[in-house]
């Protein structure tokens, strides 16, 4: 990529596409076309079509995706494997209808078998069954990094895919039946940090209803007291955090500097598992989070662990062997990150809408 190259970062309202963006400003880049989904459905085909035809890329961040928590997933089954297909086929397709230089496909590591061994290498890809929550979305997330393999050797494109651990940072969603694990805990402890200290009218501004009363009703729906905040599962499965504006620099940096015959080994007779994992080679129980969550939030209430409810997958610590070698790492540790979140979270707090 060159400083004047036209970019398309696609789902750039989201908060891995925000971070894509910012990073890419930073380096001065400054050619970076955006479309909202108002503007520009994903899942339509014949409108991504237009809109390749129309704006000829050089270079894709394929960022758009519809992601949720545990919850959501679970709940949501059709919608995440429908709306992610359609997205990746149509955005992947027309890069190499449109002659695009270079695309980068952003996954997930909900694509490795439930009981792996740890760390995840990439070569565990399909060695195993799926956890059952996230199934559809990672069925997904794995056809998107077959058919960047699939179009890369068959029509020599040059896309690229990273699977990325669990992330967090500014723009993530914050709503409190379809956010990932961070952000729901941070929300949820804010609130009870605000029962606690009866802030009565920020409780009701934060939620958004009518009065106090209303407010209790669904604080209790989602187990948050000023004595404690319930969180689903035991505690004890284990997490890697990754902050976003992390991921979008070790994106860019593998646009600028890696391309796919990069990622075959010189020894294979298949071309497969090219992806590479993004993540920090560190792990923590999700009990250990909440508990640093409420020493940085200042709630002097505890947590407790609803066991009728799934755990997901126990361990979930990525291989980031290749990622070194490809020359990044990351920056911000777990505690600074999700300090930076909650500073940004309260900064935007007073907004119309918070769960976007």
């Amino acid at each position: 990529m060159n400083k004047s190259s036209k970019i398309f970062v696609a789902g750039h309202k989201g908060m891995v596409g925000s971070a894509f963006v910012k990073r890419l400003l930073q380096k001065g880049y400054e050619n970076i076309v955006t479309k909202s989904k108002e503007d520009l459905d994903l899942t339509n085909q014949q409108a991504t079509a237009d809109f390749f035809k129309r704006e000829k890329p050089e270079f894709v961040f394929l960022a758009a995706a519809k992601v949720g928590g545990i919850i959501a997933n679970n709940t949501y089954r059709a919608e995440f494997i429908y709306e992610n297909l359609m997205i990746q086929n149509n955005v992947i397709h027309q890069s190499y209808i449109n002659d695009v230089k270079k695309l980068l496909f952003l996954g997930s590591t909900c694509i490795y078998p439930k009981n792996t061994k740890q760390p995840i290498k990439e070569n565990s890809l399909l060695t195993g069954s799926l956890e059952y929550t996230n199934e559809p979305y990672a069925i997904a997330k794995i056809a998107g990094i077959k058919m960047c393999e699939s179009y890369n050797v068959q029509y020599g494109t040059n896309f690229i895919s990273v699977m990325p651990t669990n992330l967090y940072g500014p723009n993530d969603n914050f709503d409190l039946e379809k956010s990932h694990v961070l952000p729901a805990l941070i929300r949820k402890i804010h609130l009870a940090k605000l029962l606690e200290d009866n802030k009565q009218d920020e409780i009701i501004k934060n939620i958004g209803v009518a009065n106090f009363e209303e407010a209790l009703v669904y604080l209790s729906k989602y187990g948050i007291t000023k004595q404690h905040v319930e969180i689903w599962g035991s505690g004890e499965p284990k997490r890697e955090f990754l902050w976003s504006e992390d991921l979008a620099d070790a994106c860019v940096h593998i646009m600028e500097t890696v391309n796919f015959k990069d990622l075959i080994p010189l020894d294979s007779r298949e071309i497969r598992n090219t992806h590479i994992n993004i993540g920090t080679g560190k792990e923590v129980s999700i009990k250990e989070l909440a508990s640093l969550i409420n020493n940085i939030i200042g709630f002097n209430g505890g947590v407790v662990f609803n066991t009728s409810k799934p755990d997901g997958t126990m361990r979930k610590f990525t291989d980031v062997k290749k990622l070194h070698e490809l020359g990044w790492k990351h920056t911000i540790n777990l505690e600074e990150g999700i300090e930076k979140m909650y500073t940004w979270y309260k900064r935007c707090k007073n907004k119309k809408q918070q769960n976007v």
